[in-house]
């Protein structure tokens, strides 16, 4: 069934609001990326143009550019962990990316590095499910009021996607509650 696309109305600071909880969830992983690739900047430089723009900054080239080389780091790693470590940073910055469409989709551009951070966290635990679920909680108490007002204008998240699908949808669930 396809979802029904009205427009919502987001300001800048909601963009804002949402980049940075996207940013800090990915922070919280990005060790496990540069552990396994120490010389390798691509996420750390996503994470960062997200923190940029959630402080203030434009919303323009250097997210989309840094997004698009965290997703080249993500599918260059050595690792699964290493790669949804750097999927988290490539979600953070397209966070400010959140299209004002009524779309389920849309939900991975708030709760994506959230959910990528839970999966590198649990794959680098020896893919251990309660570690994904600690990581989810902590994401859950972590999200602003702003982050889920934002998150409630959408539809909830689609099904698919694997593990990480089903961790964004626990914490979309979770949240809406």
């Amino acid at each position: 069934m396809r979802n029904e696309t009205s427009e919502i109305v987001l300001s800048m600071q909601d963009l804002r609001e949402v980049a940075s909880y996207a940013a800090e969830s990915a922070q919280e992983v990005l060790e496990i990326f540069e552990r396994a690739h120490p010389a390798d900047s691509r996420p750390r430089d996503a994470i960062d143009a997200a923190w940029t723009f959630a402080r203030g900054g434009r919303r323009g080239k250097t997210l989309r550019d840094t997004a698009w080389a965290a997703h080249k780091a993500a599918r260059d790693a050595d690792t699964a962990a290493a790669g949804d470590a750097a999927r988290a940073a490539m979600c953070a910055a397209s966070a400010a990316y959140l299209h004002p469409l009524a779309d389920a989709h849309q939900v991975k551009h708030i709760l994506g590095a959230a959910a990528h951070a839970a999966r590198a966290a649990e794959l680098i635990a020896g893919d251990d499910r309660d570690v994904g679920a600690e990581h989810i909680e902590h994401a859950l108490r972590r999200a602003t009021p702003a982050v889920v007002e934002v998150l409630k204008r959408y539809p909830a998240a689609p099904p698919g996607g694997g593990r990480v699908g089903q961790l964004l949808r626990d914490l979309d669930e979770a949240l809406r509650d």
